[in-house]
């Protein structure tokens, strides 16, 4: 019986090798591994002189005060003239930074010589409302060309954004506007979801109203055409202040460690938790990692990341790590089924898509949806399919693969966090046998272990507590405003290693499988089981297109297995609510065990998601326990918990 270590009793046996004329023409090779086996931080000061310096480091990695480490320290940068400036004196101004797509149909092309005359003109008149290195800017903002270049014109001063989420509520903006003391705050009149125009001001103004802070100005970029109120004095239009100020602007270099963005993580009570990263590190490893794990050869691919700039994936592997790399993405400013279901396949036949990074739970609704929309575009410009924000379920993976990317396309199933900054653990699509559903083998560069609850490896075949034993360029450099708080969170528990937060099971190839969160494993008759898991092997059967598993209490058991499922459109007219129950409680038996057979299977037509995609297990947790339901502001739609309250009883 295992009581310190996470049990994986899922198996998946299917192989994928990489295909060997991908393999010939691959950014990354097997000898990336060998390099940073024999010198991590050789290997680390290598990819770092990958980009400009202003002044050379001398000094790769300062671990003398962990938790905090310093890299590159003595070395000085300017993040903006990095992802910007340099591509344009290499001679590639003319080439397509950005292809945006608004949701009604709008389009811009912005080339690299306009995106860095537009960040150029943004610090300018940033500048000119008083903004300096080291003051923060807050960006509440939609999924417009403005969103990243309010984020670059802040770091091209040295200044630090926090980026919110453009559905977030007043209140999440109070905290954070707060808890960052912002000087200033960019935004916009509204912006289009789902066929319509929803506003963002308004919640500005209702934020700032009741926020104990020193907000200076307010920067209001004109994008829905919708009705403001107006506080003259501290609200400025974007296009009005921009037309004044000079494209004229020489990048400033600033330390490796300057800071460059606070990033409030979502599903917090009480004070938000901002976590800080800095300059030279975190563009090291994102720049590396998104050359090396999407294969990316910027003179003709045309990547897009559907994440959303309010995020770390969209920080990441939408603004800096492409840019940086000099790619040519795309952006699109709505949601996947606006104006009709098929929009994103849509719009990867029009700008001949070739590399696409997406979340499962967007996966899981296109098949949900059927196979039929998306077979009904050509897709076949992809080459790369990536998988980013929790574990992928191998049916869900072998879908992607056989669906969008045509039965050849490798995935990349990315594993990192919004600590973590840039990705950790990943296949290298040239390089490695993929397997459905691992996240596989950390990136060169990364030092990764299972442990159990007394810190020892778990060996292979057993599943644990993740952990990061060594400290790496793009880590969180710590909660903004809190040491105490950054180093009890992540540092307590095992010293000078790093918990993720994340369980995982090591196959016996060595190869990682995450858990998903510890809070989310169950304890089920002595049995630490993975929610994750349980909700693969109920994906697995066809009538399934999603689930969500959660332990409530059992008084057998301590514990038992609840499931949420939502059923395939057209499975969901022939078979009952009781007959899915009965069928899905025994294929979960059949598929894992009868130990994790579900006590109780509820079908329903929603899962509670955040605005990110994520399932809230925790609200699903109060639902089955008969609890008094929890915080339910960062739901995308807070009425699905009521449905689902109301479809238990």
């Amino acid at each position: 019986m295992s009581t310190t270590s996470i049990d994986s009793l899922l198996h998946e046996e299917r192989r994928f090798a990489p295909d060997p004329d991908f393999t010939a023409r691959a950014v990354a090779g097997p000898e990336l591994y060998a390099r940073a086996a024999d010198d991590r931080l050789g290997f680390w000061a290598d990819q770092a002189r990958e980009l400009h310096w202003h002044t050379p480091f001398t000094q790769t990695l300062d671990w003398s005060n962990p938790p905090f480490a310093r890299w590159f320290h003595d070395g000085e940068l300017n993040v903006a003239y990095n992802c910007l400036d340099r591509h344009v004196e290499a001679g590639n101004g003319d080439r397509v930074a950005i292809h945006w797509e608004g949701e009604p149909g709008d389009t811009r092309t912005i080339t690299y010589s306009e995106l860095t005359a537009e960040v150029k003109r943004a610090a300018n008149m940033l500048a000119g409302l008083g903004v300096g290195q080291g003051d923060r800017v807050a960006i509440y903002l939609p999924m417009i060309p403005e969103a990243v270049i309010s984020m670059l014109a802040v770091a091209r001063l040295g200044a630090i954004h926090s980026v919110i989420f453009g559905g977030f509520s007043a209140e999440s903006i109070r905290a954070r506007v707060e808890d960052a003391d912002a000087k200033l705050v960019i935004t916009a009149d509204g912006g289009w979801r789902k066929g319509k125009v929803f506003p963002l001001k308004h919640a500005v103004d209702a934020a700032l109203a009741a926020a104990e802070t020193d907000v200076t100005s307010v920067v209001v970029v004109r994008r829905g055409e919708n009705d403001v109120d107006w506080q003259h004095g501290r609200d400025v239009w974007w296009h009005e202040a921009m037309s004044e100020s000079s494209e004229e602007h020489e990048a400033q270099g600033f330390d490796a460690e300057n800071p460059l963005f606070i990033l409030y993580t979502s599903g917090t009570t009480g004070r938000p938790k901002g976590i800080l990263h800095t300059s030279g590190g975190y563009l090291t490893q994102a720049a590396f990692t998104h050359r090396s794990v999407f294969d990316l050869k910027p003179e003709t691919d045309i990547y897009w990341c559907t994440a959303d700039v309010g995020w770390v994936t969209g920080h990441s592997y939408m603004v800096y790590g492409p840019l940086a790399n000099g790619a040519t993405q795309v952006m699109y400013e709505g949601t996947p089924d606006t104006p009709h279901p098929g929009r994103w396949w849509e719009i990867i036949q029009k700008y001949g898509v070739t590399i696409f990074y997406t979340a499962p739970t967007a996966i899981r609704s296109f098949m949900k949806a059927g196979r039929e929309i998306p077979l009904a575009y050509d897709l076949s410009s992809l080459r790369v399919l990536g998988s980013v924000g929790e574990p992928i379920n191998p049916e869900a993976w072998v879908w992607y693969r056989e669906i969008i990317g045509g039965g050849k396309t490798p995935i990349v199933d990315t594993w990192w966090q919004t600590e973590t900054g840039a990705i950790m653990i990943s296949a290298l699509p040239g390089v490695t046998t993929t397997k459905p559903g691992s996240a596989q083998v950390p990136i060169p560069g990364i030092s990764i272990d299972v442990l159990d609850e007394d810190g020892t490896h778990v060996g292979m075949e057993a599943g644990g507590l993740l952990v990061v034993t060594e400290p790496w360029p793009s880590m969180l450099r710590g909660i903004w405003g809190d040491p105490e708080r950054f180093q009890e969170t992540y540092w307590s528990k095992f010293g000078t290693k790093y918990f993720a937060g994340d369980g995982a099971h090591l196959d016996a190839d060595g190869d990682v499988w995450l858990l998903g969160r510890v809070d989310d494993v169950m304890n089920v008759s002595g049995h630490r089981l993975s929610t994750m898991e349980i909700e693969s092997a109920l994906v697995s059967h066809p009538i399934v297109a999603e689930a969500a598993v959660v332990g409530a209490s059992d008084d057998t058991t301590g514990q038992a297995v609840v499931a949420f499922v939502i059923l395939r459109s057209k499975k969901a007219k022939s078979v009952s609510a009781t007959e899915a129950s009965q069928q899905l409680r025994a294929h979960v038996a059949e598929q894992i065990g009868a130990i994790a057979r579900p006590r109780e299977i509820f079908v329903v037509a929603e899962l509670p998601k955040t605005r990110s995609g994520k399932i809230m297990r925790r609200l699903l947790r109060d639902v089955a326990e008969g609890r008094e339901i929890g915080d339910t502001t960062t739901l995308t739609d807070s009425t699905v918990i009521t449905v689902i309250t109301d479809t238990m009883r």
